[in-house]
Order: structure tokens, then C-alpha cells, then sequence
């Protein structure tokens, strides 16, 4: 018996939903007695398309009036819409499996740090060693940052230049000019997801003691960087063993030069 008395009180409960909800109000008529006993049951076109937009895929958002897929607030902005899509994009799905063990050394993650003005600072960080560069970009956009990309790539040996792993941001929208020019393949993180190159947000959050939010980052030097990163592969890192980045990335050469 308790587990029919159970089966009932879920039902009543379920019906009790079903009542409350803008559906089952906005499906009465104006004079009914509910709409009467439950005047402020009445939804507003916005409820109802919050509860419609969830069943999107099913054909119901095809009958609001605006014709949008996703319903937001005037001041925001659904992440990276407005930069357009990157064209010719590699999924990190398509990355090969020895990037994600870490257990061969040359395949990189990276960024833009912001800074005040408008200035920017490209961070590259091995996965396997953690070594860090940091790369002095005079702007954001996709030329001079390819470009400047590139001339600190094409420094290292052959062996150090295997993939390159970057967020969906704009800046390297000519992926395939670095790709022809280091033979780096670039891999794009899915939207929103920082965590797919952690590597490197570990690596910008120790940045940021020496480069505080609204620094005015373009007054640092490519001489000024290096120094930074200087020290940041000097510096011993537990997840290593307590060995520096620097001299993890010699071995790592060494064993496979």
C-alpha cells in the first residue's frame, strides 16, 4: 500500500506542477473560474517563450514572434557571436591522444593576456614542460598577432613545434598563414571553455603577478617579457617533481634530439 500511496501523492504532486504553470494558465479562457481564483497566474509573453525555449529543437521556437533561438537580456551578448566564426577551424576533438598525456614534448596552448588601453601580451606554454614565451603584440588583430606568433615559433627546433592549442578568439582567425608558415597545426577549444587549455590559464594567472589587471601592457619591451619569463621557467613547480620548466624542456630536447 505505501507504495501506491506514494505512486498517488506523485501524481497529485505532478498535477499540482502542471496547474501552477504559465502553460496550463495561458490554456484557460480569460473568464474562466481559474483565471478568476488565480489572477496572478496570468504569464507574460517573455514566461511563456522562457519555458518554450528549452523545447527549441522541437519545432516550438520557430513560432515566436522574433524568430530567436536564444532569448537574452539587451545587455548581453551570447560569447564570441559578434566575432564571427573562425573559418577552416580544427576541433580540439580532432587533436591527437599523445597532446593530452603531455608525454611528448612540443605541443603548446595559448592567449592574449589583456591589459588597460587595449593592450595585449601572446603567452605560449608547453604542455609538457610548462615552459613558458611571452610575446610582445603592438594589437590584437589576426596579422600582427599571426606574425608575431610565428617569428617566436619558427625559433624553436623542429621537434618543439608540433600543435598549438587557442580559444576561440578572433586574433587567430589566419590560423592556416601560422600553420603554412611553423607547420604548427592549431586546434580551437570548444566556446567557453577555458579549461580545455588550462596549461596556459595556470600559466596567466602566475602572470599576473607581475602584470596586474589594468596594467597598460604595451610600455613592456620583448626584452622586458623574456625577463618575466625568464623567471617564471626558473621557478620550481610542484607538479613537476619541484623541477624548473627550463630544465624539464632541456631534458625533454636532449632525450628526443
Amino acid at each position: 500500500m505505501k507504495s501506491g500511496t506514494a505512486s498517488r501523492s506523485d501524481a497529485f504532486a505532478g498535477s499540482a506542477r502542471c496547474a501552477s504553470s504559465p502553460f496550463y494558465s495561458a490554456s484557460q479562457p480569460p473568464n474562466s473560474p481559474y483565471r478568476e481564483n488565480h489572477p496572478s497566474q496570468s504569464p507574460s509573453n517573455s514566461t511563456i517563450q522562457d519555458h518554450l525555449l528549452p523545447r527549441r529543437n522541437f519545432g516550438e521556437g520557430k513560432h515566436l514572434r522574433s524568430k530567436r533561438l536564444i532569448r537574452r537580456s539587451r545587455h548581453s551578448r551570447a560569447a564570441g557571436q559578434s566575432r564571427g566564426k573562425i573559418v577552416d577551424a580544427i576541433s580540439i576533438s580532432e587533436r591527437p591522444a599523445e597532446v593530452e598525456d603531455r608525454a611528448i614534448p612540443g605541443h603548446w596552448e595559448g592567449d592574449l593576456l589583456a591589459g588597460s588601453k587595449n593592450s595585449h601580451i601572446a603567452t605560449l606554454v608547453e604542455r609538457h614542460s610548462r615552459f613558458a614565451m611571452l610575446i610582445k603584440v603592438p594589437s590584437k588583430d589576426t596579422e600582427t598577432v599571426v606574425a608575431a606568433l610565428s617569428k617566436h615559433v619558427l625559433k624553436l627546433p623542429a621537434t618543439l613545434r608540433r600543435s598549438l592549442t587557442w580559444d576561440r578568439g578572433h586574433e587567430m582567425a589566419k590560423h592556416k598563414s601560422f600553420t603554412v608558415d611553423t607547420n604548427v597545426k592549431v586546434y580551437f577549444c570548444d566556446p567557453q571553455s577555458p579549461w580545455q587549455r588550462g596549461t596556459n590559464e595556470n600559466t596567466n594567472g602566475l602572470l599576473r603577478q607581475y602584470f596586474p589587471k589594468k596594467t597598460d601592457l604595451s610600455v613592456y619591451s620583448q626584452a622586458d617579457l623574456n625577463k618575466v619569463a625568464l623567471r617564471l621557467n626558473q621557478r620550481p613547480r610542484k607538479t613537476l617533481g619541484f623541477e624548473t620548466p627550463a630544465s624539464k624542456l632541456q631534458a625533454s630536447v636532449a632525450s628526443t634530439g
